[in-house]
C-alpha cells in the first residue's frame, strides 16, 4: 500500500508534463483579461473562483461584448457540464469520503487531473487512499494555473502574438488523448465524439459540449459490450 505521500507526489509526478502547455495557456487567460480592459484584480478573481481556461475566455469575451451576467454565467456552466461526467466516473473511488471532502476534492478537479488521477485509479484499485492522487494533481495544476494567469496579468499586451501561444490551448488537450491512440476503441470513441460535436455544434447553449460526449459514451458501451 502506498502512503497518502506517495500517492499526492504520483499526482504531482503524473500532471508535470502537461505544465508545458497548461502554464501557456494561463499566460494567455490573464493577457486577454487584461487587453480586453477588465480589472487585473477582477481578472485574477476569476481565475480563482472559475479556475477553468476556456470557461475563462468565454466568460470574458461575452462580458467584453455586452452579454448580461446572466448569460455568462450560464455559457460557463454549459461548458464546465462536462464535469458532471467526470463526477460519474471519479464517484465510485470517492464514495466513502464525508461530502465536505468530495466538495473541496471537485474544486481542484479538471481535464488534466482528472485525466491522469483515472488512469492511475484503474490500475490501482485496491490502494486505500486514492483521493490523494487527485488532491496531488489537482492542487499541483491550481498552483500552476494561479501563478501562470498572474504573469499574464503582469505581462498584459507585451507577449508577442507571433510566439504562438495559443496553439497551447488545443495543444493541452491533445496531450491528454495522445496516449489512447494506440487503442482502437478508444479512437472510434474519439471519432464518434468528434463527428458528434460537428453535427450538434449550432445546438442551443452550446450544448454540443456535453451531447457530443454522451453519445461517445453509449458508443462505448456498445463496443465493450462488442469486444465480450
Amino acid at each position: 500500500m502506498l502512503t497518502k505521500t506517495q500517492l499526492f507526489s504520483k499526482g504531482f509526478l503524473a500532471v508535470a508534463p502537461h505544465m508545458f502547455s497548461v502554464i501557456p495557456f494561463g499566460i494567455i487567460c490573464g493577457a486577454i483579461g487584461i487587453e480586453l480592459g477588465f480589472d487585473p484584480v477582477l481578472v485574477y478573481a476569476m481565475s480563482i473562483i472559475i479556475f477553468g481556461g476556456a470557461s475563462q475566455i468565454v466568460f470574458l469575451q461575452l462580458l467584453s461584448g455586452g452579454a448580461s451576467a446572466l448569460i455568462a454565467v450560464t455559457s460557463v456552466g454549459v461548458i464546465n457540464s462536462r464535469h458532471l461526467l467526470y463526477g460519474a466516473v471519479l464517484s465510485e473511488y470517492l464514495e466513502k469520503l464525508s461530502f465536505i471532502k468530495k466538495l473541496l476534492i471537485s474544486y481542484i478537479v479538471v481535464d488534466q487531473g482528472f485525466a491522469e488521477s483515472n488512469k492511475f485509479f484503474m490500475k490501482n484499485k485496491t490502494e486505500q487512499h486514492l483521493h490523494y492522487h487527485l488532491i496531488g494533481s489537482g492542487v499541483t495544476l491550481w498552483i500552476f494555473w494561479q501563478l501562470s494567469t498572474l504573469a499574464g496579468i503582469v505581462l498584459g499586451s507585451f507577449v508577442p502574438e507571433e510566439l504562438g501561444l495559443k496553439f497551447a490551448i488545443p495543444l493541452t488537450f491533445i496531450a491528454i488523448v495522445v496516449h489512447d491512440l494506440k487503442k482502437i476503441d478508444h479512437v472510434i470513441v474519439m471519432i464518434t465524439c468528434g463527428l458528434s460535436s460537428l453535427l450538434f455544434y449550432d445546438a442551443p447553449f452550446k450544448s454540443y459540449i456535453i451531447i457530443s460526449p454522451i453519445i461517445a459514451l453509449f458508443v462505448a458501451a456498445l463496443v465493450l459490450r462488442l469486444k465480450k
